[in-house]
């Protein structure tokens, strides 16, 4: 069967990783309020996409161990074809997106979301997303972190830059 022409939507799921612990230990912890500690992945093409120590994977749309997001934003449409999509990340895998390169703060799972978004439908997503990390790191809390966090290597788990689910869709 030949995939759908014409526009797709996409959308950007988020959740919070501390389960609602950011909320209410941030202003203990970093002197500031913090709504979340944000994991993001993109939706398109009936797939939930993410990116992480593994590199880059995909599954069904709330498939991952996070269950459900905590929110749902839809970021437009795209005329990518699913294609040209795979392509791309396959090329981004190769390149910046490999488990190898993964970095909690400065390249992690809402970097990919961003750079694909943008790809998708030239948006970018919600920049609360995206300066979380800087947000942490200019408390004193956060600079005193970033060194242990720096030295500590996420270990990939091997295999393809590019993981694609095989379940049934």
């Amino acid at each position: 069967m030949e995939p759908a022409q014409g526009p797709h939507l996409v959308r950007l799921y988020v959740y919070d990783l501390s389960r609602g612990l950011a909320r209410r230990l941030s202003p203990i912890m970093l002197g500031k309020q913090l709504e979340g500690i944000w994991h993001t992945s993109i939706i398109v093409f009936d797939e939930e996409f993410f990116y992480g120590g593994g590199g880059i994977t995909s599954c069904l749309p709330g498939g991952t161990m996070l269950g459900e997001p905590d929110s749902v934003v839809e970021l437009g449409n795209t005329e990518v074809t699913e294609d040209i999509f795979m392509e791309y990340l396959s090329s981004l895998g190769e390149s910046g997106f490999s488990g190898e390169s993964y970095h909690l703060f400065d390249h992690n799972c809402n970097t990919f979301s961003n750079e694909v978004a943008q790809f998708l439908t030239g948006k970018k997503i919600p920049s609360y997303i995206t300066e979380l990390p800087s947000e942490v790191l200019s408390t004193p809390f956060g600079q005193a972190l970033r060194p242990l966090l720096d030295s500590v290597q996420i270990q990939p788990s091997g295999g393809n830059s590019f993981n694609r689910h095989s379940g049934p869709s």
